[in-house]
């Protein structure tokens, strides 16, 4: 059996004339509704966990998503789980659940680029594939994933890539871990990290992501310094910061408090390359932490984790 939890997003929508744009109007049965015999794919069971665009997704909103998926992979009849989300924050919530859960049981995301109004809505195909994968052998072991567009993504490397069209998921040089084709999964890589899953009682907030530009300083770092307990700082390039940003990093560091260097890149690691005043490894030199290939939204859902679980954070990002 295959639970479906239905948590709102643009697979939920309609247009909605009063309030000019696209609007939550349909529950989990409603959706189910548009996309006849679907359910020739798997036993199904509705969880309407709620309706939520994915901007009005937040951390104890994810938190408590956990917890209800965490109670379905222990009933034994469940074989998978499938969840539609909000694509704006999809790849975070895929990647918080990634990182916190341990199962075998296929956990799949999935969504719409186009309202249940437009013509060519999507919400109907991603569903089935979503299902079609839950439900995989194959899929077994995966761990966490999105489907979208029949292709099959690791929740630990997919991003959304385009603002509307249909395409708009990828995991940048590396590609789909595989895809849904005439009814079957055909898994074409691994994704196999070596990540320990971090399962704290409650994750640690508020935590920040700052992001570095030409010629940032240190204000919104030192706001943030203020009530944050750690921060990620969306970098340049190899980890480089402007000098006077990195004064700011300075100030975070003297006061005890974890920053981890990402890279606002959608390719590569931070290193220890440019040894100049605010270079990666004048930063690293002065504490900060590398998040390697993380992204920053990844690395901020890793330091919110780790500092809940009370782990040494140096552990989790080795750079």
């Amino acid at each position: 059996m295959i639970v479906l939890i239905f948590t709102g997003g643009t697979i939920s929508m309609r247009h909605d004339p009063v309030a000019g744009g696209a609007v939550p109007a349909l529950t989990g049965r409603d959706i189910l509704a548009l996309a006849p015999g679907i359910d020739r794919y798997a036993d199904l069971e509705v969880d309407d966990f709620g309706a939520f665009p994915g901007p009005h997704m937040t951390v104890d909103r994810v938190w408590a998503l956990r917890g209800r998926i965490a109670a379905h992979l222990a009933r034994p009849e469940v074989d998978g789980i499938v969840l539609t989300h909000g694509t704006d924050s999809m790849e975070e919530t895929a990647y918080f659940m990634a990182r916190s859960l341990d199962t075998d049981k296929p956990i799949v995301f999935t969504g719409a680029m186009r309202t249940s109004s437009d013509l060519g809505w999507d919400g109907s195909a991603n569903l089935a594939a979503s299902i079609i994968t839950a439900a995989s052998d194959d899929a077994r072991g995966l761990g966490v994933l999105v489907v979208m567009g029949d292709r099959v993504f690791s929740a630990l490397d997919v991003t959304k890539v385009h603002t509307h069209m249909p395409d708009a998921f990828e995991s940048p040089g590396l590609g789909p871990l595989g895809v849904v084709d005439d009814g079957r999964v055909i898994v074409r890589r691994s994704a196999h990290f070596g990540l320990p899953v971090l399962a704290p009682a409650a994750p640690a907030q508020p935590v920040d992501i700052v992001y570095a530009w030409e010629g940032a300083d240190a204000r919104l770092l030192d706001a943030s310094r203020a009530t944050a307990r750690g921060v990620v700082v969306a970098a340049m390039g190899r980890g480089n910061v402007p000098p006077l940003m990195a004064e700011g990093i300075e100030r975070w560091i003297a006061d005890g408090k974890p920053v981890v260097i990402a890279s606002r890149a959608l390719r590569g690691r931070v290193g220890h390359t440019y040894g100049y005043p605010g270079g990666g490894r004048r930063l690293f030199e002065a504490g900060a932490l590398f998040a390697g290939s993380r992204r920053p939204q990844q690395a901020r859902i890793d330091l919110m984790l780790a500092l809940g679980a009370g782990v040494d954070v140096k552990t989790v990002f080795d750079g």
